[in-house]
């Protein structure tokens, strides 16, 4: 459930006209619901209730602070994957104690920071890391809490670009490894032992692989109580999809209800890092029609809405050729006039695009459009190219509405650039 919805034939967000807050701050912009995003966090972490567990939002989704910060007022974590994450993260208020932090690629000074702050957990995902981690943390004096992501081999039934539990994916460390990087840091005076973490990937629409992950993961912690090694954290991670089209992901208690049945009676604090199934549906990324054109000689006329946000803004479509349903903000007496499109963006590039061979209602200059389920990467997705400014974030709270990100000027694009001096 989300509250966009229409009124009258027009699109509100919660009891606002999209229209009005367009009118007021220009396009392109994301346009976010607190309503939706509460509603969807606490859904998501009332399905583990009575099981002692930590819901750590994924950054990486949609990392706008003031989004961040209405998950830690409800007592929600972090899960971070760069040193720009953990700075967001404490500036929107979440403690350090409820943080973990994931990703491939960490470097020492991401280390030291995540040390100084005293984040809950380090997700390692490799022995060179590991061997990294020890040497910063014996500079720091201290211990670094850890957690090996291992890899289970599992198959998320998703697309390859998005799925991290195969063998072949560069993220966690495969299990036979990982019981022998565990034994490797039980004698390493630096590193402390908590946890066992494990993601096989992103927008999964069946239950089935995150429990046949989970069964691996539980054979594999009975591994090392036999070597002596216990653990205090299960990082299941996240991975819940949304519907952006016609699929038909499981509910967040239905997923729940399916992993304590898996867990038993084992007594582990569980770790979760929803992002896509929070965010996703709370966000829509809002567009006006510059042009309309038709293109003729080939065996058909092509029929083009050309827009103001392209692949810059949200590259989804570009990167993954993902599905986003797009919708007229209001709806004209010839709505059911439909016409097949393609919904294209201003940038140099022929992947530009937000739709091909779209069924839209028929489009004229100036209209608004929404591009829908653009809440989980889509502004934390979003780049400079053409030199184009990054789009403004909103947020609708009940009636009133508040920019929760200014859109960037010309100003913005150079900053930090100069002129080289040649005398």
């Amino acid at each position: 459930m989300n509250h966009f919805t229409y009124k009258n034939n027009e699109l509100y967000c919660e009891d606002l006209p999209v229209a009005e807050i367009a009118r007021q701050v220009g396009t392109p912009f994301f346009l976010y619901s607190e309503a939706t995003l509460s509603r969807h966090f606490r859904i998501f972490d009332q399905g583990f209730a009575g099981l002692p567990h930590l819901t750590c939002f994924a950054v990486k989704a949609c990392s706008n602070i003031a989004i961040l910060n209405l998950f830690a007022r409800q007592g929600g974590g972090a899960d971070i994957v760069s040193g720009g994450e953990l700075f967001r993260a404490r500036t929107a208020g979440i403690p350090p104690d409820r943080t973990i932090y994931s990703g491939v690629g960490k470097t020492a000074a991401e280390m030291r920071a995540a040390l100084q702050a005293g984040i809950l957990l380090f997700n390692v995902e490799s022995a060179q890391e590991l061997d990294r981690l020890h040497q910063v943390a014996g500079e720091l004096k201290t211990t670094a809490p850890v957690a090996f992501r291992v890899n289970p081999d599992v198959d998320p039934l998703t697309h390859p670009y998005i799925s991290t539990g195969f063998a072949k994916n560069k993220f966690g460390i495969p299990v036979e490894e990982a019981l022998q990087e565990y034994i490797r840091a039980k004698s390493m005076p630096g590193i402390e032992i908590r946890g066992v973490s494990c993601h096989i990937g992103s927008q999964l629409t069946r239950i089935d692989p995150f429990i046949e992950a989970l069964r691996k993961l539980k054979d594999f912690i009975g591994r090392l109580e036999r070597e002596g090694i216990t653990i205090d954290y299960l990082d299941l991670g996240g991975g819940v999809g949304i519907t952006y089209d016609e699929e038909l992901p499981p509910h967040p208690h239905d997923y729940a209800r399916a992993v304590m049945d898996e867990l038993g009676d084992m007594n582990y604090t569980l770790i979760l890092e929803p992002g896509r199934v929070i965010t996703g549906n709370a966000g829509i990324m809002v567009t006006e029609v510059q042009y309309t054109k038709v293109n003729t000689g080939g065996q058909e006329d092509k029929r083009f809405v050309i827009i103001d946000a392209g692949m810059n803004d949200l590259i989804r479509p570009s990167l993954y050729e993902a599905y986003h349903e797009i919708k007229t903000i209001v709806k004209k007496e010839d709505h059911d006039k439909g016409e097949i499109v393609d919904v294209v963006g201003p940038i140099c590039e022929s992947g530009d695009f937000m739709a091909r061979e779209r069924l839209l209602p028929r489009v004229r200059q100036g209209d608004l459009l929404a591009v829908m389920s653009a809440g989980a990467y889509g502004f934390t997705m979003s780049s400079n190219y053409n030199s184009r400014p990054r789009a403004a974030e909103v947020m609708v709270r009940g009636d009133r509405f508040e920019i929760i990100r200014s859109r960037e000027s010309y100003e913005d694009l150079i900053r930090g650039e100069s002129l080289m001096e040649l005398d």
